[in-house]
């Protein structure tokens, strides 16, 4: 199921219905850092993934009871601070939860290199040290 999670996550992203930063897919539950593209509701983007696994799902098992709740826990990012501790908060939540050792281990996360993940929005990218004292 993780591994149709992660199928379905980055269709949709190649797409162009969102971007995928950072994700971890747990047993029950997921996190994800994504960006929807300018127009679209943060809530659409997750009926797509929520939607579109159920979807995949339902052609190989036949789920007893509702797969998903029916909302969801969103916060905004706001600055490259913040941005840095969701992506460790999502990377050692399979730690966390006593899954893997260490968060690089974990398959189904950001941090196997299988997976392509976009760039953050300019605004939440490190400045380089150079670019930094040119803002000064």
């Amino acid at each position: 199921m993780a591994e149709l999670f992660c199928k379905t996550l980055f269709r949709y992203r190649d797409e162009g219905k969102l971007l995928v930063h950072a994700f971890v897919v747990m047993p029950n539950h997921v996190h994800l850092l994504i960006t929807v593209p300018e127009g679209m509701m943060l809530e659409r983007a997750v009926q797509f993934i929520k939607g579109g696994f159920s979807h995949e799902v339902g052609k190989i098992a036949k789920p007893v009871g509702p797969f998903w709740q029916k909302s969801f826990v969103d916060r905004r990012v706001r600055n490259v601070e913040e941005c840095t501790k969701f992506v460790d908060y999502i990377h050692n939540n399979p730690v966390k939860a006593g899954l893997v050792s260490a968060g690089e281990t974990y398959c189904y996360s950001s941090l196997n290199p299988i997976f392509r993940l976009d760039e953050l929005p300019q605004r939440l990218k490190p400045r380089s040290e150079e670019n930094a004292l040119m803002h000064r």
